[in-house]
């Protein structure tokens, strides 16, 4: 039971994670800190923070635990803002798709209290913002991954941890190294293909007639343009050399295809296509596999 969680950050992802512990009892009083007077005020009317923090000292007075849930931009100077009220009891933690610009912010802010800082990413989302989009079960079965420093005390790492296995959250560890090659190539990749594709039929001089025709594949290849352009500016420049060594291998790929196009080889083209059905049927089985419950044997 956490008597106190302070969260900056009340929309999406630091809504639903109030939510989520205020479902599951899991947490007394939540104090919502943040940029936007408005949102503090509609996450407060729709009860997903109890209190608005107008105070630093005031809102950390006490906590157990403080979640980061603003674009990752932003997470030194409110770290630094953190940093003289910051007591012995409080864990920090951060919900950044990107963990070693995140690191390094923590360490330059909080100097000698990193100790307190937990990293963390939750693998969830949607393509909706703000603390109407947020609800109590975004976290259920979902992934959630702790890059934790070699200063951590294993105690306040579980602290972190235990809140997020109250979301009913799935809990993995990595490097923030680690982290950030695998993210830049699974999340922060695709969204960058997913916006450029709709910002350049955007600019076509035909657009209008071209999104009249675009159907289910285009909208799901496409979902997660919808998502914070503020958000995704920063996580793409915080995981730059990462992203870029996936940009450069895609477009080979790209310069592959476009020359099998070209040749008119399609048993070339043919090849790539089976190995990538291939290659996603094995990934959605094993997901599938690990979402299923477990069977149980009948009763005689």
């Amino acid at each position: 039971m956490l008597n106190k969680v302070v969260i900056f950050g009340v929309g999406l992802i630091g809504g639903s994670f109030a939510r989520s512990l205020k479902k599951a009892g899991a947490v007394g009083s939540v104090v919502g800190m943040g940029r936007s007077a408005a949102s503090l005020k509609r996450a407060q009317e729709l009860g997903i923070i109890d209190v608005i923090g107008s105070d630093m000292g005031e809102a950390l007075d006490g906590a157990d635990l403080v979640l980061l849930a603003a674009p990752v931009a932003q997470t030194e100077a409110i770290l630094a803002a953190i940093a003289p009220h910051l007591q012995p009891g409080t864990v920090v933690t951060d919900a950044g798709s990107t963990k070693s610009d995140v690191v390094a912010s923590a360490r330059r802010a909080l100097g000698g209290k990193i100790a307190q800082f937990v990293p963390g990413h939750p693998i969830a989302g949607r393509e909706t913002n703000g603390p109407e989009a947020a609800i109590d079960d975004l976290y259920v079965g979902k992934k959630v991954v702790l890059t934790a420093l070699d200063e951590n005390a294993e105690a306040d790492v579980e602290r972190v941890a235990a809140a997020w296995r109250a979301c009913d959250a799935i809990i993995h560890r990595l490097t923030p190294q680690e982290h950030d090659k695998v993210f830049a190539a699974v999340s922060h990749l695709p969204h960058l293909l997913a916006y450029a594709l709709v910002d350049d039929i955007a600019n076509k001089p035909h657009a209008d007639l071209l999104f009249q025709y675009a159907a289910s594949g285009f909208r799901d290849f496409t979902r997660i343009a919808g998502s914070s352009p503020e958000m995704w500016r920063d996580i793409s420049l915080a995981n730059q050399s990462a992203l870029l060594t996936e940009l450069d291998s895609y477009l080979a790929q790209l310069t592959g295809l476009r020359a099998r196009l070209a040749a008119g080889d399609g048993a070339g083209l043919e090849s790539v296509y089976n190995n990538a059905q291939r290659a996603r049927h094995q990934w959605i089985t094993a997901i599938e596999a690990a979402e299923a419950p477990p069977s149980q044997d009948k009763a005689d």
